[in-house]
C-alpha cells in the first residue's frame, strides 16, 4: 500500500513545471524592442509603397526613360545605358529588400517557418550585396547631393552591407546561430541607411525647421552628421540592446529600454513627417 508521503511524491513528479515570468528588466527591454521594430516595418512598409508607386508605373509603362518621369536627380541620363540600367535595378532591389527585411527579424516567422526564413534571407542578403554595387557605381558616376561627404558615407555603408551581409552567411553555414542572428540584424540596420536617413532628415525638419541645412546645396553640419548617422545611430542602439540582453544589471537593461523607447518615438514621428511631407504628396 502506497503511503501518503509516496502518493504526494508521485502527484508532485507528475505535475507540469510551469515556465517562470522573466524579471521586470528583461520584459520591459523586450517589449520595448518589440515596440521599435513594429515602428521600423511599419515605416519601411509605407516607404515600400511609396517606391513601388513613384517608380514601377513608370518603369512599366516608359521602359528606363521613365526614370526621367521621378524625383531622382538625374534619374535618367541619355546615352548612359548601364547608369539607368544600374538605378533601375537599385530602385526594384530596395523595394523587395526593404520590404522583406522586418519579416527576418520576426521570431513567429523565424520559428515556425525556418525554410521560408532561409530562402528569404539568401535572397535578401544576394539582393542587398547587387543593390550597394549598383549604389557604389551610381556614387562614383552620376554623384549624389552633399558633395564628397556623401560620395564616402554610401561607400562606407556598401561596404558595410558586403562585409556584414557575409559574415551573416558564414555563421549561418557554421551553424553559430547566436552570432548568425546578431550578424543578420547588424546587416538589416546597414541595409536600412537609406529608410533612416529620409525619417531622420524629416524628423529633424519637423522638430527644428532644419537647422543646419542648406537647402540649395544640400549641405551643411547636420547633413555631414546625418550621412554617417544613418549607419552609427542604429548600430549604436543595437549593439546597446546585445549588451542590455547580456547584462545582468537592472539598470543597464532599464536605461536601454528607455533608449529603444526614445529611438522608437522618433521613429513614428520621422515616418509621419516623411510620409505626410514627402512620399504622400509625391503620389498626388
Amino acid at each position: 500500500m502506497a503511503t501518503a508521503t509516496s502518493l504526494h511524491e508521485e502527484t508532485s513528479t507528475n505535475q507540469p513545471v510551469l515556465p517562470q515570468p522573466k524579471p521586470w528588466p528583461d520584459r520591459i527591454l523586450r517589449h520595448s524592442s518589440i515596440a521599435w521594430l513594429l515602428a521600423a516595418a511599419l515605416g519601411q512598409w509605407i516607404f515600400v509603397i511609396y517606391v513601388a508607386f513613384q517608380y514601377i508605373p513608370e518603369l512599366a509603362l516608359f521602359g528606363l526613360p521613365g526614370l526621367a518621369n521621378t524625383t531622382l536627380p538625374n534619374g535618367y541620363v541619355f546615352g548612359d545605358m548601364m547608369g539607368n540600367l544600374a538605378i533601375a535595378s537599385h530602385v526594384l532591389v530596395a523595394i523587395i529588400i526593404i520590404g522583406s527585411g522586418p519579416l527576418q527579424l520576426i521570431p513567429q516567422i523565424r520559428n515556425k517557418f525556418p525554410r521560408f526564413h532561409r530562402y528569404v534571407g539568401r535572397v535578401y542578403i544576394v539582393l542587398a550585396s547587387i543593390t550597394s554595387i549598383a549604389g557604389l557605381y551610381l556614387v562614383w558616376t552620376r554623384g549624389v547631393p552633399g558633395g564628397m561627404v556623401g560620395h564616402l558615407a554610401i561607400s562606407l555603408d556598401a561596404a558595410l552591407i558586403l562585409a556584414f551581409g557575409g559574415l551573416t552567411i558564414n555563421f549561418a553555414i557554421k551553424r553559430q546561430i547566436a552570432q548568425h542572428r546578431q550578424w543578420a540584424m547588424r546587416l538589416f540596420m546597414v541595409v536600412s541607411a537609406v529608410w533612416f536617413f529620409r525619417i531622420g532628415l524629416m524628423f529633424w525638419f519637423m522638430t527644428t525647421g532644419g537647422i543646419g541645412i542648406d537647402p540649395k546645396t544640400f549641405e551643411g553640419p547636420f547633413l555631414t552628421f546625418m550621412y554617417f548617422g544613418q549607419m552609427a545611430i542604429p548600430l549604436l542602439i543595437l549593439e546597446s540592446y546585445f549588451l542590455a540582453q547580456r547584462s545582468k544589471s537592472p539598470a543597464v537593461k532599464s536605461v536601454v529600454a528607455i533608449g529603444l523607447v526614445l529611438a522608437t518615438g522618433v521613429t513614428v514621428v520621422g515616418t509621419f513627417a516623411a510620409t505626410m511631407g514627402m512620399w504622400f504628396p509625391r503620389l498626388l
